[in-house]
């Protein structure tokens, strides 16, 4: 996990260096963080905007992004609680942990979802009964 957060800040930095060399941008950090993360920003949210219009046509939208909304949080504490370990040295910061932690709300989502779904049938099928 630490090696792919080191790999991820020699990846920015690369960037940043790559920036400055080609176009001449001689920027501070706040204004590269304004100008790259804002361009990611709004790219992400196009695709984001044009992915939940389609899914919101679906018969189960609100539950898909439901999901996805949740498995983004869970996606963001998962790495923040790996973070947390190796800065206070209080357990090990793998990404074999993110993953297992992923895992778990993932099959207990797919455990809800198929009770869900039997549930959803028992009464389609008693109101098909009864009609």
């Amino acid at each position: 996990m630490k090696e792919i957060v080191l790999a991820m800040a020699d990846a920015v930095n690369e960037i940043h260096d790559i920036l400055i060399d080609i176009f001449g941008f001689h920027m501070t950090d706040k204004e590269l963080h304004f100008w790259i993360i804002g361009v990611i920003g709004m790219f992400t949210f196009l695709v984001v905007y044009f992915f939940f219009k389609w899914i919101a046509r679906m018969k189960w939208s609100i539950t898909i992004l439901s999901f996805i909304y949740t498995f983004t949080g869970m996606v963001v504490l998962v790495f923040a609680i790996e973070l947390q370990q190796a800065i206070t040295n209080r357990g090990n910061m793998e990404f074999a942990d993110a993953v297992a932690g992923l895992w778990g709300f993932v099959v207990l989502f797919m455990i809800y979802a198929v009770v869900g779904l039997i549930i959803y049938g028992f009464r389609k099928w008693m109101n098909k009964k009864r009609g």
